[in-house]
């Protein structure tokens, strides 16, 4: 795996993630790209609450972001700890100046160890199970993505069921518009409930053909299938061509199998032309995003993937990496990457990647993505569960092209704007976005992405949460990523996870 040891006494992850998620090649954590298991800088030893005081802590944090942030010079050592009442607080002082010229968008945080390395390990976490968008100029709430596995989607919530009142009974049901008008987002997140594990929650909910009911879910743990049973991966028809379609929701290690099974599917049926879905993917291990370069890339072995950078103090990290043969994969001629304000980190690195090698072939189809490229290690305070997720390295393409920190549009071969129509199951080939990418990939023209549409994808950002304008084109805010006041890990890598 890549990045398993960066130096001799260290075991750092690497992760590349959204807003605040994790992107690695190895080890404890995610957020930019790594794997899950491995523990990163140990620091403390005794456990007891001296040890672990918010001045421990955070005189820990300063002293690891010193050592590697990747912007030294944009990290505020002024800053008083003893006017913070949260490590996170401190940690979103520290790097304010780096926040300021959009480098570190919360992308520096600290984690619970435990929590993260679930994530990674299985895609684990604990919830209803759906991803929800709020439409801000309605002031609804909607499903946009439901995991199979999980207790909403059993309940009858899926993608486009709009969420019209919520409670913790039937007697107590306070509509989201009301929610809204009392507290802002904030109020409709809190009315949520925690992730915790038995927490219930009553709904009434309104399907897309008008159909009301009301429905109670209660939280449990489940695992995020990276590739859904229903859509995760088809062969689409269309004008007399095959079209390979794959949609992966977040970069954790059990995605390796199963991009390996969809890709091999394609190869099966001579499939070289690919529709990549990745439109809420908020990011995961690098050590996945290399495999999915590679599963699409059979023909470039040996060629260079990408390089990652650290600063100067710590180039002996640096490293390129190269393509390798994998089982499975095809040699793509034409891909079409959908893309919204909630594509980040791993997945931009796989656009990034491809690139240089289909100049005239490569497409960015939705909305301009978030703007991530740069990754994360996970440096561990093991005593305290604290796992310091800290931006230290940068990541570039073969042609050394990499600052794409207002996302990729301006930069891609080529893009087409498309709507995210929610009324359309994922994978449906009517779907405005996969119709467009079908579209490219037949050789038609397109509206290409424009600056407004750009803008807008990434105009509202909290507390590490992916903001994202998945509605019509060029609609700011009129839909996006319900925002969690204080994110976990999970939502942190996946924009709207409740």
């Amino acid at each position: 795996m890549r990045f398993a040891l960066l130096a001799p006494l260290v075991a750092l992850s690497l992760a590349l993630a959204g807003c605040g998620g994790g992107d690695g090649g190895s080890g404890s954590s995610s957020g930019s790209t790594s794997t899950s298991t491995s523990t990163a800088t140990t620091t403390s030893s005794s456990g007891t609450s001296s040890a672990c005081s918010l001045a421990t802590r955070e005189a820990w944090a300063l002293a690891q972001l010193k050592e590697w942030y990747l912007f030294p010079d944009l990290l505020d050592t002024t800053v008083d700890p003893d006017a913070y009442s949260t490590l996170q607080d401190y940690i979103d002082a520290l790097v304010a100046p780096a926040r300021a010229e959009s480098k570190d968008r919360y992308f520096t945080y600290v984690t619970s160890i435990a929590e993260e390395n679930a994530y990674y390990a299985s895609g684990e976490t604990a919830g209803i199970g759906v991803r929800l968008g709020f439409d801000y100029t309605a002031k609804a709430l909607y499903v946009i993505e439901a995991y199979e596995n999980a207790p909403a989607y059993a309940a009858g919530l899926d993608r486009g069921t709009q969420i019209v009142a919520i409670g913790t009974s039937t007697a107590n049901l306070q509509t989201v518009s009301a929610l809204y008008a009392s507290g802002g987002i904030d109020a409709v997140s809190d009315a949520l409930g925690d992730s915790t594990v038995g927490t219930t929650r009553v709904f009434q909910i309104r399907q897309p053909d008008s159909t009301v009911s009301t429905v109670s879910v209660t939280k449990a743990d489940f695992e995020l299938d990276p590739l859904s049973s229903r859509y995760g991966y088809k062969i689409i028809q269309s004008g007399g061509e095959s079209y390979g379609y794959v949609n992966l929701r977040t970069f954790v290690s059990t995605a390796n199998a199963a991009l390996a099974e969809a890709f091999a599917a394609f190869k099966a049926q001579g499939v070289t032309k690919v529709i990549v879905d990745l439109r809420y993917n908020g990011g995961g291990l690098i050590s996945v995003a290399d495999t999915f370069s590679n599963l699409l890339n059979a023909q470039r072995t040996g060629s260079v993937m990408n390089y990652v950078t650290f600063r100067d103090s710590k180039s002996d990290n640096d490293e390129t990496s190269y393509f390798s043969a994998q089982d499975g994969a095809i040699a793509a001629t034409r891909v079409a990457f959908i893309g919204t304000g909630s594509t980040a980190s791993a997945s931009e690195l796989v656009m990034n990647t491809q690139k240089p090698y289909l100049p005239n072939d490569v497409a960015l189809v939705g909305a301009n993505t978030y703007g991530k490229p740069v990754g994360q290690i996970g440096l561990d305070n093991s005593d305290c569960d604290d796992r310091l997720r800290v931006i230290a390295l940068k990541l570039e393409n073969a042609d050394h092209e990499g600052d794409y920190y207002s996302g990729l549009a301006s930069s891609y071969p080529a893009t087409c704007e498309a709507s995210d129509d929610i009324s359309y199951q994922l994978g449906d080939a009517n779907e405005p976005s996969i119709k467009a990418a079908i579209g490219f990939l037949s050789g038609n023209s397109c509206t290409a992405i424009t600056s407004s549409l750009a803008s807008s994808a990434t105009a509202s950002v909290q507390q590490g949460a992916l903001a994202d304008s998945v509605s019509v084109a060029g609609a700011a805010r009129a839909r996006e990523p319900l925002e969690a006041k204080s994110p976990s890990f999970a939502q942190r890598q996946l924009p709207g996870l409740f």
